[in-house]
């Protein structure tokens, strides 16, 4: 994705996983590792593989899915309208929902940056199933930031999953799917929060 040149053949949920645990292992403390989107899922399956370097686990407006589902199959629905597949099992995003969709708070100048970047991606990612356990991606504290203002994956969504799979804290921010570009300072300003809580629940509980 974006500057990476694997093939997406080669792209697979497991491989992403395993390159941010490799990440994440390599750091001289446990991170605050945030996923956004899809990414919900890649950090569910690292926190599976490296529970113990992990502060807390950050949903951004993500994919928050229990064990055995699959991104596709959550939403229970057809792809869509602005999802175009493609060949060898890919797809893109329509050049004119781009903004539309996912950055329908961003300035027009951020919706442009993002619209270069669109690129093909593999589709078997979304029909992977998740897996994770109670005993290891279980035991991982979670957090939740929803985005209201969200066309991608609607509110009301990421309420249904945070619901299933409970979250603490869960926060809100008022913005498009996308803060790191409408609400970057927002943003920075709930990840510390997060990060600072989860300091001294960790301290409180060891003193």
């Amino acid at each position: 994705m974006g500057a990476d040149g694997t093939p997406l053949a080669e792209v697979t949920l497991a491989r992403w996983a395993d390159q941010i645990a490799e990440i994440v292992r390599a750091q001289p403390e446990p991170v605050v590792l945030v996923g956004h989107s899809r990414g919900g899922i890649v950090v569910s399956e690292t926190a599976e593989r490296v529970p113990d370097n992990i502060l807390t686990s950050v949903y951004l407006a993500a994919f928050l899915l229990s064990d055995g589902m699959t991104l596709r199959g959550s939403e229970n629905s057809p792809a869509p309208s602005y999802v175009v597949m493609g060949e060898n099992g890919t797809s893109t995003i329509a050049e004119g929902d781009v903004g539309k969709v996912f950055y329908n708070g961003a300035s027009s100048e951020w919706v442009a940056r993002a619209a270069k970047r669109v690129g093909r991606e593999p589709m078997q990612v979304f029909l992977t199933p998740v897996q994770v356990s109670a005993e290891r991606f279980g035991r991982v504290p979670r957090a939740y930031i929803e985005c209201i203002r969200d066309r991608a994956v609607p509110v009301a969504f990421q309420r249904q999953m945070h619901a299933a799979l409970p979250c603490d804290p869960v926060l809100t921010l008022d913005t498009d799917h996308s803060p790191f570009y409408s609400a970057p300072e927002d943003l920075i300003d709930l990840l510390i929060t997060i990060a600072e809580r989860r300091r001294a629940a960790d301290n409180s509980v060891s003193v």
